[in-house]
């Protein structure tokens, strides 16, 4: 898709855990050179930032091909097509009136995005393609996961430093994640991230849910935990195509 010049942008009909077994097989130099919009979320996660980290296109958190349809809410669509074709910047992300974000720790922090998918992130440790958190704002939603294997992969990324390094943090909804062993998705939160004394936004509309905010991969944002705030810095697109924000690394 990437080599068809009538392809403009590129919008996975869904997410899919063979997501991963691409990855050896892309050009990443090539793709560094003719950068197109790609956007997804779920398994997509992992393309995403790897996108992002070997090729440095910004590329966007949001939705699926499957989300085109009648019962998608209109903010949605007005997100989406904002945030992949407006040049507007500094931009707001706002959520929906009845989905109030929260600010848990409080803090004013500035840095590139990224993350998404739980599941997708913590499958990237250990390989080519772990996904860095080194000065970044981190983002994190998940879906229908027992509470124990979150547990289990929020630790996972607090032992491999992925808490550590990152400098704010952005948690998503996690649906169908149902209470077990006495224990809730907002006690996990609690437990593993509130005692980093970073700056922590929760119940952004990203995820698996009803809502899906659309956030850029890669993109410059300031996280603003005091006025309850997430804003994107700079552009995000430009003629069309994703904007490469940084020098990228050698492939």
């Amino acid at each position: 898709m990437y080599k068809d010049p009538e392809v403009k942008a590129i919008l996975p009909t869904r997410g899919g855990v063979g997501v991963e077994g691409i990855l050896p097989y892309l050009d990443y130099r090539y793709i560094a050179n003719h950068p197109k919009i790609i956007s997804g979320y779920s398994d997509i996660t992992i393309l995403l930032n790897v996108l992002y980290q070997l090729t440095n296109q910004i590329t966007f958190h949001s939705l699926l091909l499957l989300d085109f349809r009648d019962s998608t809410p209109e903010y949605n669509f007005t997100q989406y097509f904002e945030t992949t074709s407006s040049t507007l910047a500094p931009r707001q992300i706002v959520n929906p009136p009845d989905m109030p974000m929260i600010s848990r720790v409080p803090g004013n922090v500035t840095g590139s995005l990224v993350g998404g998918n739980l599941t997708s992130f913590v499958g990237s440790l250990g390989t080519p393609y772990e996904i860095s958190t080194k000065g970044k704002i981190l983002l994190l939603e998940e879906t229908h996961e027992p509470i124990n294997t979150v547990y289990r992969y929020f630790n996972q990324l607090k032992i491999a430093g992925k808490f550590d390094d990152c400098i704010g943090i952005i948690i998503g909804e996690c649906t169908g994640c149902t209470d077990e062993y006495g224990k809730s998705y907002e006690d996990l939160i609690t437990e593993f991230i509130v005692p980093l004394g970073k700056p922590l936004l929760t119940n952004i509309a990203s995820g698996h849910g009803k809502y899906k905010a659309a956030l850029p991969i890669g993109a410059i944002v300031n996280l603003n935990t005091i006025r309850n705030t997430l804003t994107i810095l700079k552009p995000t697109v430009t003629n069309g195509h994703p904007l490469m924000p940084s020098i990228p690394i050698e492939i």
